[in-house]
């Protein structure tokens, strides 16, 4: 039987994702040979101490769980938008470690990011000075190509496995116009071609080609790539622009806010075990504060921590709460040295 929902939020590893019912008829995807999904120690640069506490600690709210069984159901791109502090990077590596699908693919955008930077990297001058050292008869023509070709993230999430893949686009709206169009095309697709190893197919028609955050080859026929299990796809965004129709009705929408009373010791819980009166008063603070100004739950939970930790008592501990939470940003303007109403 189908399970709903998939994503409890529980925080518990589970085998859910097995039990996803098949796509509608319209995203159903046959690519082939089938992957194994990695494990989530396979690429140790996507389980660092940092992403590793935050997909423990993580603690959705019912609608972040409703919005992404919707994505994984529906095999489409959460589009996560929401001011900084509010988990929505965590999200992606909370989900992963939950439903089991291995290291997530992390792709950060930039104002100069292209499409191209997320499918693969091809390094021709590498492979030039290479076929110098070679001889032809060392080396059949084409020969050598997948040895200067990486996959990136999302050419990586794109590839035949078996569960899906967890991909973090991070901070889409830093992209130039184009991208997020482009990127819609292929995530509509959910396949891709890599130029190079076409023209070298009559060569050397399957490659095996490095992926994305381990140095694990793959195979590629024909230079094109089709996936099988969508991958779980957050696009993240801080708001600061518009993306286009086109685009937005393509992607289920999830917008984050600050969290509020339960739910947010529910968190500081979550991230720092059981919390003392001063840890209550400095959350009631934390809120009261809130509605002058934009804070952040991780300014917060440095607050509490360091207050803690650092044994201190009084004016001093409060003093000491104030210095760690800034105001991000306050209507009518910040002065540096203008003191914080605490």
């Amino acid at each position: 039987m189908p399970l709903w929902p998939v994503y409890t939020g529980t925080s518990e590893p589970h085998d859910g994702i097995d039990r996803l019912p098949a796509p509608p008829p319209w995203r159903a995807f046959d690519g082939g040979p089938v992957l194994t999904t990695p494990a989530e120690t396979d690429d140790r640069s996507a389980s660092s101490p940092d992403r590793s506490h935050r997909a423990r600690a993580y603690r959705p709210g019912e609608e972040t769980v409703q919005l992404v069984n919707a994505a994984l159901y529906l095999r489409r791109p959460l589009l996560v938008t929401g001011p900084p502090g509010s988990g929505k990077s965590s999200l992606a590596y909370a989900v992963a470690r939950e439903l089991k699908l291995g290291p997530v693919l992390r792709w950060n955008i930039t104002s100069r990011t292209t499409l191209r930077d997320g499918l693969y990297q091809y390094d021709p001058l590498s492979r030039l000075y290479a076929a110098g050292r070679a001889t032809a008869r060392e080396l059949p023509p084409d020969g050598d190509l997948e040895d200067h070709l990486r996959l990136g993230p999302l050419g990586t999430a794109l590839l035949p496995y078996a569960r899906p893949r967890a991909l973090l686009v991070d901070e889409i709206d830093k992209s130039d116009l184009d991208l997020p169009n482009d990127l819609l095309n292929v995530l509509e697709e959910g396949q891709y071609e890599i130029p190079e190893l076409v023209r070298a197919a009559r060569h050397t028609p399957t490659a095996q080609v490095m992926v994305d955050g381990t140095d694990d080859r793959v195979p590629i026929s024909r230079g094109r790539v089709r996936c099988r299990a969508f991958p779980f796809v957050v696009l993240t965004s801080n708001g600061e622009r518009e993306f286009p129709p086109a685009f937005l009705r393509r992607c289920v929408r999830l917008e984050l806010r600050q969290p509020r009373d339960a739910h947010l010791e529910e968190i500081v819980r979550a991230h720092l075990g059981e919390i003392d009166d001063y840890a209550r008063t400095l959350i009631d603070r934390f809120l009261h504060r809130g509605a002058e100004g934009e804070l952040a739950t991780d300014q917060l939970l440095n607050a509490i921590y360091l207050t803690g930790a650092a044994g201190l008592e009084g004016a001093s501990r409060d003093e000491l709460a104030e210095r760690v939470m800034p105001y991000l940003s306050r209507a009518g303007g910040w002065a540096d040295d203008e003191p914080v109403a605490f």
